[in-house]
C-alpha cells in the first residue's frame, strides 16, 4: 500500500508576543477549563464528573513529585512559551483523555494486555517500536474495527484543550499533532479542533484488500523511539519556525526537546503524571488553563 503523502504549507508571517513584565499569572487563571467549548461532533468530553475532576486536580507532592522549580515556570520559560510560533501536541493523554491504542484494543477484546505495553512505552522502559509492534500483534485491528470503534467510542477531549488551541490560533501560532497513535483515528479530532490534516504526524495502519490488518508503516518517524524528535525537527526545518514548543505526557515527547527540535517541553499531567518525565520537563502543568493564562 502506498504511503500517505502530504503537502505542508507554512504561513509566511508569524506572531511575536511581547515580553511579559511578570511571570505571575492573572488571578483568574484557575477559572473552569473548557466551559462550553467541548461538545464536538465525533468527539466528546467525558461525562463522568469524578474522572474530569481528577483530570483537573493538581496532584499532591510526594517524594518523587516534580518540585516547584518546574511547576512554577521561570521568566525564560514564559518568554519562550509566549514567543512560540508553533506548538506540537501529543494526542493520547494530552489532547484526549484516553490512550487511543488502549481504547481500540479494549474494543477488540485485548485491553489489559495492551495497556501493560503502553505503560512501558510511555515511561521509556522499552523501545517504542518494540512496544508498538507487540501491542498491535495482540489484537490486529481490521479497518472495520477501527471505524466501528471511532463511531461507538469517539475520543474524549481533555478539559481546556479546545480553548487553548483557539487562543494559540488567534495569535497565528501553528498547531501540530505529533503522536505515536494512528492517523486514521486523529483526522476527525483534528477537523473539530481546526487543525489541518497535513499537520498530523502519526502512525499509519496498513490494511489488505478486504480491510484486514497487515501492519503499520515503518517509514513513519513516529513508529520508533526518537521518532517524535525527528518529526519535530522536520516540522521546524520545513517551515523555519523560530520558537517551537512540545506539549505531552510521555518519554517520547520529552525526546523532542533537543537542538534543532523543540525549544521547550511542557509536561501535561492532567491525565497521567509520569514522574520520570515530569522531573525532566521545563514546565509541568496539570490544567491547560495554566498555559492559557500567560497568553492573555
Amino acid at each position: 500500500m502506498a504511503r500517505l503523502v502530504s503537502t505542508r504549507i507554512c504561513p509566511s508571517q508569524r506572531f511575536q508576543a511581547p515580553r511579559l513584565p511578570s511571570i505571575r499569572p492573572p488571578l483568574n487563571w484557575y477559572s473552569a477549563a473548557g466551559s462550553g467549548d467541548l461538545s464536538f461532533r465525533g468527539v466528546k468530553l467525558s461525562n463522568l464528573p469524578g474522572f474530569v475532576a481528577a483530570a483537573l486536580e493538581v496532584p499532591k507532592s510526594g517524594p518523587n513529585s516534580p518540585g516547584p522549580e518546574n511547576r512554577l515556570p521561570s521568566e525564560e520559560v514564559i518568554r519562550t512559551w509566549c514567543n512560540a510560533d508553533a506548538v506540537c501536541f501529543d494526542v493520547d493523554s494530552t489532547v484526549c483523555l484516553d490512550e487511543g491504542i488502549d481504547e481500540l484494543a479494549d474494543f477488540c477484546g485485548a485491553g489489559p494486555a495492551v495497556a501493560e505495553w503502553t505503560a512501558k512505552a510511555m515511561t521509556g522502559s522499552v523501545p517504542f517500536e518494540e512496544a508498538l509492534a507487540a501491542r498491535l500483534s495482540l489484537f490486529k485491528p481490521s479497518l472495520y474495527q477501527v471505524n466501528e470503534c471511532m463511531e461507538k467510542r469517539p475520543p474524549r477531549i481533555s478539559p481546556g484543550i479546545a480553548k487553548l488551541i483557539e487562543r494559540l490560533r488567534a495569535k497565528n501560532v501553528d498547531i501540530y499533532l505529533v503522536s505515536g497513535g494512528f492517523r486514521q483515528m486523529f483526522k476527525p479530532l483534528a477537523l473539530e479542533l481546526g487543525i489541518p490534516p497535513e499537520n498530523i504526524y502519526a502512525n499509519q495502519l496498513l490494511f489488505g484488500n478486504y480491510g484486514e490488518y497487515v501492519g503499520f508503516d515503518p517509514a513513519e518517524p513516529t513508529s520508533r523511539s526518537g521518532g517524535k524528535a525527528i518529526a519535530v525537527r522536520q516540522i521546524r526545518q520545513m517551515c523555519g519556525y523560530k520558537t517551537l514548543v512540545m506539549i505531552g505526557d510521555g518519554a517520547t515527547d520529552l525526546e523532542a526537546r533537543q537542538p534543532g527540535g523543540a525549544d521547550l517541553f511542557v509536561c501535561y499531567g492532567g491525565v497521567q503524571m509520569r514522574e520520570p518525565v515530569a522531573r525532566k520537563a521545563d514546565w509541568v502543568v496539570s490544567d491547560f488553563q495554566e498555559l492559557i493564562a500567560y497568553l492573555a
